[in-house]
């Protein structure tokens, strides 16, 4: 009769993160599974599952995201190699929703996590604000868990007698151009130019602001960015590049374009300052606009050109019980059932208590 192992669960449990933490991991074949997290995030109705779901070669059709949805991809490095896993995030109500950033950046993900915020180049007039918002929730939430995992670092480095503590912090290259003058995104930042098929119908001098400007703040924040359109099957090809690099550590290729005239594609730390120039102009007296930094500025010059629009979105009140795309036949017969009963016995109580007021 073999012999039964004395482990319990939770010994085992105990037994592999303890592995984990000295560095064990998972290993098949000498080949340890990586992971890593993707947090998409943008303009509302801007065509971020649409980008996703070509990004993983999937061949569905976009549904508009419910709050905020999680799928994932896996992909192996060779024959007979175990398959590396990217968890895939999805922020959907454009900036309604952002309070909900909390749930895919926590302590845990950060360790591997980057962001790709998608921005609809048709609705500059809504572009500022949403990436405004939108960064600024992620950042504050990346800030705040970065310091509790560091906390959480001392705090077992104290326990086994150690001193030194690794920084979450972002650490970018030394020759990496404008290094003392921006202001790094905490983790690798995609941002994605969308709907550029209608975008390159807009005027010449309207193009050229708004792709100085998303050029700045890319450059600023250390992230690449690339304009795009699911109806361009060259540009898509590019995007999906730039999206393993981040979701399974792949070459993201060696294609830059600087150009206004044509689809922006800039890998971070390809871009500088200099090769920026200064913002786009020519109607607005940039000495008069009191801008209190170089951000500020850009941001003073873009919304004298496209004044933004209210971004902050209502939440969305539709039942999603009564979605059509999320039907469920024999469910949904059961609540239409469950719902005429309770509206039933809601006129019952309502005959009850008339009932009652009459006698008193």
């Amino acid at each position: 009769m073999p012999k039964i192992s004395s482990d319990t669960l939770w010994e085992l449990a105990a037994a592999e993160v303890r592995n984990r933490e000295s560095g064990g991991g998972e290993e098949d074949g000498g080949e340890t599974v990586s992971e890593r997290t993707v947090f998409l995030m943008g303009s509302k109705s801007g065509g971020k599952t649409s980008i996703l779901l070509r990004c993983l070669d999937r061949d569905e059709s976009s549904k508009s995201t419910l709050a905020l949805e999680y799928t994932f991809g896996r992909r192996a490095r060779g024959h007979s190699t175990p398959k590396d896993i990217a968890h895939l995030w999805e922020l959907g109500g454009g900036t309604s929703l952002s309070d909900l950033v909390q749930i895919p950046i926590t302590p845990v993900s950060i360790r591997s996590l980057s962001v790709i915020l998608i921005l609809d180049l048709s609705k500059p007039n809504a572009l500022w604000g949403t990436m405004e918002k939108l960064l600024q929730a992620a950042q504050a939430q990346l800030e705040k868990v970065s310091s509790q995992a560091q906390q959480a670092e001392k705090a077992k480095a104290a326990a086994k007698h150690q001193t030194s503590v690794h920084s979450a912090a972002r650490v970018l290259p030394k020759d990496y151009p404008d290094r003392e003058l921006i202001s790094p995104f905490p983790v690798p930042l995609l941002i994605i130019g969308s709907k550029y098929d209608i975008f390159q119908e807009f005027d010449s001098d309207k193009r050229k602001v708004v792709s100085k400007t998303l050029r700045f703040v890319a450059h600023y924040y250390a992230a690449s960015l690339i304009f795009t359109s699911i109806k361009s099957e060259s540009l898509m090809s590019k995007t999906k590049s730039f999206f393993s690099h981040l979701a399974f550590g792949l070459d993201r290729g060696k294609t830059v374009s600087c150009d206004s005239t044509k689809p922006l594609i800039i890998p971070a730390g390809s871009d500088s300052f200099s090769q920026i120039g200064s913002p786009s102009a020519t109607d607005v007296d940039i000495t008069t606009l009191h801008a209190k930094n170089p951000k500020d500025l850009w941001k003073k010059v873009y919304e004298r050109v496209f004044p933004q629009e209210n971004t902050s979105e209502r939440r969305e009140l539709k039942d999603p019980a009564k979605d059509p795309q999320y039907s469920e036949p024999q469910i949904d017969a059961m609540r239409a059932q469950k719902d005429q009963e309770l509206e039933q016995y809601k006129r019952n109580a309502a005959k009850s208590w008339k009932g009652l007021e009459l006698e008193t």
